[in-house]
């Protein structure tokens, strides 16, 4: 091999190729990598314009890939800014992202953006895919940047704040937004080139990678408008952002539009009115739900079969105030790290108070009430408390992210010898509640240690190991979020798929590194010495206003009838009916079922439409020939029917229906 050549591996096998290599040329070796828009060099992505160098390992990034679409999104931002800058030239760049299933670029603009304004930006878009414009990367200093971008003040401010170990910046939103490289202090801008010229058509301040050119983006769509408050700060002004998506076929961004549509009628906000299950007064506040009678019906059914089966495994029922002492607060350290997300204190006799934001300090004093010993251990708490969070009003949707909520929340205090079986069983109790409630869809992420944590290494990796022992014995699907840990804890996020396809992140079981030791709680081990127990932290539905919400849309608002508001209704085809309909509903609530008797001015077909409408599991419809007979014509929610079916038969099918759970 010649001092001008490379030795670099490709899918396992080690190639030779000449200095100056690029990532893309290495990779036409692979008959495999003939789609591929991008790279993996040593676990990086990269531009198949990069060089690779001796000793790489390249792989191909396909673009039905994760990280393919990443990529294609992060292009396609890059096409819609160009395409606004060059309609609207007073526009400012902000920051333009992918995010899951698509991506949005933000801009200050005089006037906000109307739907005729996103038909011509996206008609712009069109132009500029087609001529196939090439992404370049080069790097520049700060003083370079800033001079290139002199009028981009927003550009401007993101390389004075360009972490030089991460090439980042955290926002106030959440948001992680890629400045430069990644490579120390280096930074990069991507030039949008001309093919046949090679004249600079547009460029932006960023990391990459992205898509050879323009023309290998399959599929997109612009989608919707907003307002975002730049860098997530209501102190900062609020910029226009649009939403688009992009898609490795025109196939999959149809199904995926298609889906959205299917979600739009599946809005828990929507149906919660349609079917008068809660609300959002605007006298009480934003994010904070009020539950009608047939909402608090499905809530108190949802509440009462999760107590029976926490008795079943051992856990025993605490019971929390809303309210504590701001000193309880510093020494959980919640006042510390989760302040600005605190509703504000209140004073009452001169002492501050705070509305909780998490019932562990509590549950901590009821373990600290006593002396403890090992003999107890495990030691399982459980408690629908009510928590309070001042959620931006941004971020506020709805069931799905409220002010005021309460969780199903466990801590579970045991031995470090009890550490794996007991994440293990828990696991499998969470695993097994959801499926109770119709879901079955399971994908797990384990959260490790971030570069910036406290404690000590090792607990970290005996915590990180029973969490990864109870994840192998669940058998469920997971990867491995490296360094995606809270700063205090490891944790298992469990995620969950709706009949639509869209992933929810529900249940998070964490193994508390520090709450134990910054409340000093102990047990008495078999030896007689004083130990420190180990902390689970664990809510299953994540809250119950959440997981109602979730279920809502999950089930288009037909809830299978164990859970349904109404199980059954009553439908006389005349007045002479009612009493017998009234009857057969005596002895349905006997057998605890929920029922109903249309007994109104409204004639049949409308009562059976109003049924449907409700999405009422059973109806029994009874005229003259179902008393003679001592029978009722059932009807389904699907509209399927059964004539003539006697009234201890429809009675034992709908108590078993609904004691079985069944998915009607």
């Amino acid at each position: 091999m010649s001092s001008q050549q490379l030795r670099i591996t490709l899918a396992g096998s080690e190639h030779v190729v000449e200095a100056g290599t690029t990532a893309g040329a290495s990779l036409q070796a692979l008959s495999s990598a003939g789609s591929a828009i991008a790279a993996k060099v040593n676990g990086e992505l990269r531009d198949l314009a990069y060089q690779v160098a001796d000793g790489d390992v390249v792989e191909p990034v396909d673009i039905a890939s994760e990280d393919g679409r990443y990529i294609l999104r992060h292009s396609t931002a890059h096409v819609m800014a160009q395409a606004v800058q060059e309609l609207f030239p007073q526009a400012k760049l902000g920051i333009g992202p992918p995010v899951e299933n698509g991506f949005y670029y933000d801009f200050d603009v005089p006037a906000p953006f109307g739907p005729d304004d996103l038909k011509a930006i996206e008609a712009r878009m069109r132009q500029i895919v087609k001529q196939g414009q090439r992404f370049s990367r080069r790097v520049v200093t700060d003083e370079q940047a800033r001079e290139e971008l002199a009028a981009e003040p927003y550009k401007i401010e993101l390389i004075g704040l360009k972490g030089h170990a991460t090439g980042s910046q955290q926002f106030e939103s959440g948001e992680s937004v890629e400045v430069g490289s990644g490579d120390g202090a280096e930074l990069t801008i991507y030039d949008n080139l001309d093919p046949a010229s090679g004249e600079l058509c547009w460029k932006d301040l960023c990391r990459g990678p992205h898509l050879p050119t323009t023309r290998a983006i399959p599929a997109f769509k612009l989608m919707r408008t907003s307002g975002a408050y730049w860098r997530g700060s209501e102190k900062n002004p609020q910029l226009q952002r649009i939403y688009g998506t992009a898609w490795e076929t025109r196939d999959s961004q149809d199904e995926y539009v298609r889906m959205l549509e299917e979600a739009e009628k599946r809005d828990h906000r929507k149906l919660g009115a349609e079917l008068d299950l809660f609300s959002f007064p605007a006298e009480i506040g934003s994010g904070l739900p009020v539950f009608h009678p047939k909402g608090g019906i499905i809530r108190r059914v949802m509440e009462d079969y999760s107590r029976r089966r926490h008795e079943e495994a051992g856990y025993e029922f605490v019971n929390t105030p809303h309210v504590t002492k701001e000193d309880l607060f510093i020494t959980s350290g919640h006042l510390e790290w989760y302040k600005d997300g605190m509703f504000p204190p209140m004073e009452l006799d001169g002492v501050t108070y705070y509305n909780k934001p998490m019932n562990c300090p509590m549950h901590i004093l009821i373990y600290a009430s006593r002396g403890r010993s090992y003999r107890e251990l495990p030691l399982r708490l459980f408690e629908f408390g009510t928590v309070y969070r001042y959620e931006k009003s941004g971020v506020v949707h709805g069931l799905t992210r409220a002010r005021g909520f309460t969780q199903d929340d466990s801590h579970i205090f045991c031995t470090p010898g009890q550490l794996q079986d007991e994440l293990a069983s828990l696991l499998a109790f969470v695993v097994g509640l959801l499926r109770d409630f119709g879901l079955t869809e399971f994908e797990a992420e384990l959260s490790t240690r971030p570069d910036k944590y406290v404690g000590e290494p090792q607990e970290w990796a005996v915590a990180e190991a029973a969490l990864k022992h109870a994840l192998d014995r669940s058998g469920l699907p997971y990867v491995i979020a490296e360094g995606e840990g809270a700063f205090y804890a490891p944790k298992i996020d469990v995620h969950v798929k709706d009949a639509i396809g869209r992933r929810w992140q529900l249940s998070t079981l964490q193994v508390d590194l520090q709450e134990p030791g910054r409340f000093g709680i102990e047990y008495q081990a078999a030896d007689g010495s004083r130990q420190r127990p180990y902390m689970i932290h664990r809510a299953l539905f994540g809250s119950i206003e959440r997981f109602f919400g979730i279920l809502v849309e999950h089930y288009a608002g037909a809830f299978p009838p164990w859970l349904a508001p109404v199980q059954v209704v009553g439908i006389p085809i005349s007045d002479a009916h009612v009493p017998y309909l009234e009857k057969i509903a005596a002895s349905l609530r006997e057998q605890g079922i929920r029922v109903e008797v249309d007994a109104s001015d409204d004639r049949m077909q409308k009562k059976i439409r109003t049924a449907q409408r409700q999405k009422v599991p059973f109806m029994l419809i009874a005229g003259d020939d179902d008393v003679a007979a001592g029978a009722v014509s059932f009807r389904y929610r699907d509209g399927s029917q059964k004539n003539t079916v006697p009234v201890a038969e429809a009675i034992a099918e709908i108590v078993t229906a609904v004691r079985d759970r069944v998915q009607v």
